[in-house]
């Protein structure tokens, strides 16, 4: 089982340079990789091009992106100029995002989700056979940037996003998922191609949570409720009352007091060392090939007591 390491800033009052952070200790504890999630506090390209200057080895990927708010220029030109800028291997992931982040914060159109999906796929995949980007040509312009060498990462929850995947992806991603759902994920994945590319995870995760840590992850997982595919995820973990309240609109607090501590443990790897490594077993029986840690950082700053914990071999 490969770990890597997910670097994001939170929405919440932890100071948005924390992600820099984590990415550093990731990078001091030997991790491989580290992913750097974009949000309404970070573009992904900027924060990828900072951590390749605080840190010396680990390779980074950005995203993941999402498609119907920058065209494929945007996405091959941004992992280029990164790996050009740090000197190491640069990946890509890209997703649908949801509406809410979509319309909701960028205020542009998610009508065709899954059409931008294949075609910053088919975008980025030419671009790394040295064909032009462009949209209808080169305009006089030409390519100066080698193409980015890190993998092409592709989220999917859906039958179409899953066949983009199958066809295009270097590595499948998937985001708070039981192993039941790992499962179920992984034959869809094998009945859309033959030869599958390997399976990854993000998931939240706390080595000996204290009270802050368990708070953090309780309300970064209420703010998933409303959104469509996750909210099916939580109905089939047990979680369905607290999913009714999101539909019906109740605001944060009734949210999170209808969601246990317990729901993080359901979705994620929280307890103590030897029960987090049982519960990446679990995963790794379930199909998964990957766990992309998303580590808690209140009450541990940069995540250190859990990366620690989870460095070196399982």
């Amino acid at each position: 089982m490969k770990i890597s390491v997910v670097a994001a800033a939170r929405e919440d009052e932890q100071p948005p340079t924390e992600a820099i952070e984590v990415a550093v200790a990731a990078d001091r504890l030997g991790y491989g990789e580290v992913w750097l999630g974009e949000g309404p506090t970070w573009d992904a390209f900027a924060l990828a091009a900072a951590v390749g200057t605080a840190t010396t080895r680990i390779a980074l990927t950005a995203g993941p992106v999402p498609v119907s708010v920058r065209d494929p220029l945007t996405i091959v030109r941004g992992a280029a100029s990164v790996e050009a800028a740090v000197g190491r291997p640069v990946g890509v992931a890209l997703g649908t995002s949801s509406t809410r982040v979509v319309e909701g914060v960028h205020g542009r159109s998610r009508a065709k989700p899954v059409g931008d999906l294949r075609d910053s796929a088919a975008a980025y995949v030419a671009h790394r056979r040295g064909e032009w980007f462009g949209a209808t040509g080169t305009h006089g312009f030409r390519r100066r940037l080698p193409p980015a060498t890190g993998p092409l990462t592709i989220a999917a929850f859906g039958d179409r996003a899953i066949r983009i995947a199958a066809r295009h992806a270097d590595r499948m991603l998937l985001d708070l998922v039981t192993p039941a759902q790992v499962r179920d994920l992984r034959a869809r994945l094998h009945a859309a191609t033959g030869e599958p590319p390997p399976l990854a995870a993000w998931l939240p995760a706390a080595v000996d949570p204290d009270e802050a840590s368990d708070a953090q992850l309780t309300r970064s997982l209420a703010g998933y409720l409303p959104v469509r595919g996750y909210r099916e995820m939580f109905v089939a973990a047990g979680f369905g009352a607290a999913v009714d309240l999101a539909d019906r609109g109740a605001p944060h607090g009734e949210l999170l007091a209808a969601l246990p501590v317990e729901a993080a443990r359901v979705v994620g790897l929280v307890g103590d060392a030897g029960t987090v490594r049982a519960r990446i077993a679990e995963y790794a029986e379930a199909g998964l090939d990957e766990v992309a840690v998303v580590p808690a950082t209140a009450g541990d700053p940069a995540g250190e007591r859990t990366l620690s914990a989870l460095a070196g071999p399982l």
